[in-house]
């Protein structure tokens, strides 16, 4: 590794052509793997919400606590991908996640989707720089 000076590294990152992507390699293999698994478990929770919605009154309640256990469940895999990779995509992801499980304990479905969505929308993001950093090396 380079330094600065002996107590500053130079970290290794990735300068791309259309947009600086402060990124490894080895960061931008991790976050594409947890982007990509975090898009499909976002789709399927706002699959779910939007199923809820539909659901009779008596069958709401329960399906209302499976929901929740999933975003939950949703949002610890996203707390893992921001500790392992720091990319600030997963932290707005996870506040966005926490917003639309607010609004679902409140039954408010419509805006937990757009929470959902929005939270998608920055995990997608996460993936396209990582994408963009592995397919300029060739990995992809």
């Amino acid at each position: 590794m380079q330094y600065f000076s002996r107590n500053f590294p130079i970290p290794k990152y990735h300068v791309s052509r259309r947009h600086i992507v402060c990124m490894d390699q080895k960061t931008a293999v991790k976050s594409y793997q947890f982007a990509e698994r975090a898009k499909s478990e976002l789709i399927i929770c706002s699959q779910l919400t939007t199923a809820l919605a539909g659901f009779p009154e008596p069958e709401r309640a329960g399906g209302k606590r499976m929901l929740i256990l999933l975003q939950e469940s949703v949002r610890s895999e996203l707390e893992f991908a921001y500790k392992g990779t720091e990319r600030s995509e997963f932290r707005r992801a996870i506040d966005l996640l926490s917003e639309a499980i607010s609004l679902a304990e409140s039954n408010q479905f419509g805006a937990a989707n757009l929470k959902i969505s929005e939270s998608l929308s920055s995990v997608t993001t996460a993936a396209q720089g990582a994408w963009q950093v592995l397919s300029e090396h060739g990995l992809l």
